[in-house]
């Protein structure tokens, strides 16, 4: 316990510029030292009670997990006018996002019906695999969860590959090539939802990353509601709906369902749009929560607190999945902003990576398509360039 408050220490003197004191980081530290050795030769609940193991288990990799409270400063909330807010979005490739936002009031704090992008706005060309050299600790960050994960995320259900010359592959078909050969990808999915499944979630919740490997995994569409810490908009939202405020939280229009619990929500998924067994990466209990939250340790926190936005009339939308480091850095951004998005999950094997071929002439994510501005963006454009 004394190495551990020890580096607690070292990392808050790290980062101590962006803390209003040493005597709050110090405070911080020994609360979260407490909660170790309150867990010191940790007894976990009766495995059938559901709920004090899930708070047992959030305890222990809260405690683990560098949070945010430790080294970032807490915006102070700002009190506005609690409003009603709906965006839809559809889940069809072929068509465009139809979408609606209305409100109780005919102000939201947050809002602005005008946007457009910078002044001589120019999209660079995509570069793969790049990384800006200001980014380089980001990227290594947000790739940690690759190794803590064992690569959750990456893959769709049923994935399989094999090599075919490519003389004998369709030239206008997408696939990675290797040595004169191209990867032949195939997958075997579920059924696919008419309209995409809501998810109110935030990035650095060890929760809902479970949630959002298991949608990658299913290969579906989610249409994201951000709930950051001081969030105006989607956290009141989610206790107007559910009563709490606990996340995730789900909504899926197509069946009236709506839920908490993240292993109830995998539950779901896997037996209504999956083959209806949960991965053993996301069955293994405390686990698995256990390397949710270490896997977040190298962003320490990021997109958690909510920094002040204008909310878009329409949802952006994303091409991305959650095991690419480069796709992380995007969304952490999108969720501190609380801007509504729609994920097109596209891991390795989702007939996703061909739409998005055929409509960028290039595959390389995360591609954002914001309607708000008309703009359409490859990976060069982000922080970490892209993955394929």
């Amino acid at each position: 316990m004394k190495l551990l408050n020890y580096s607690f220490r070292c990392l808050a003197c790290l980062h101590q510029n962006a803390m209003n004191s040493w005597e709050i980081v110090h405070s911080y530290a020994e609360a979260a030292c407490k909660t170790l050795r309150s867990h010191e030769n940790p007894t976990p609940p009766a495995s059938g009670d559901k709920q004090q193991v899930r708070i047992w288990s959030g305890k222990m990799a809260g405690a683990l997990n560098l949070s945010s409270t430790l080294f970032l400063r807490q915006l102070p909330s700002t009190k506005t006018p609690k409003s009603s807010i709906s965006i839809r979005a559809t889940s069809r490739p072929s068509e465009s996002s139809s979408t609606s936002v209305g409100t109780k009031e005919n102000e939201n704090v947050g809002f602005s019906s005008s946007f457009s992008p910078p002044p001589n706005f120019k999209p660079p060309e995509p570069k793969r695999f790049g990384v800006r050299p200001d980014k380089i600790f980001d990227v290594l960050g947000a790739s940690l969860a690759l190794v803590f994960r064992l690569g959750t995320g990456i893959f769709v259900s049923g994935y399989s590959a094999s090599l075919v010359p490519k003389n004998e592959f369709p030239p206008d078909k997408y696939a990675l090539e290797i040595a004169g050969f191209k990867v032949k990808e195939t997958s075997k999915l579920g059924p696919r939802p008419t309209k995409p499944i809501e998810i109110y979630e935030f990035e650095s919740c060890p929760f809902c990353r479970k949630v959002r490997e298991i949608v990658a995994i299913l290969d579906l569409d989610i249409l994201f509601y951000p709930c950051p810490r001081n969030g105006p908009n989607f956290r009141p939202k989610v206790l107007q709906m559910g009563g709490k405020q606990q996340f995730p939280y789900m909504v899926d229009p197509n069946t009236g369902v709506s839920m908490y619990e993240s292993d109830e929500i995998i539950k779901y998924l896997v037996q209504n749009y999956g083959d209806g067994n949960v991965p053993l990466s996301l069955s293994l209990g405390l686990l698995t929560t256990l390397t949710e939250g270490f896997a977040m340790i190298g962003r320490m926190g990021r997109g958690s607190i909510y920094k002040p936005s204008k909310l878009p009339p329409a949802p952006l939308e994303i091409w991305a999945y959650e095991g690419s480091p480069f796709c992380k850095l995007v969304r952490e951004v999108l969720v501190e902003l609380e801007l509504p998005h729609l994920v097109h999950n596209c891991a390795r094997g989702s007939p996703k990576r061909q739409e998005l071929y055929e409509k960028a002439g290039h595959f390389q994510v995360p591609y954002l398509d914001d309607p708000n501005t008309g703009k359409a963006m490859l990976a060069s454009h982000f922080p970490g360039r892209g993955s394929v």
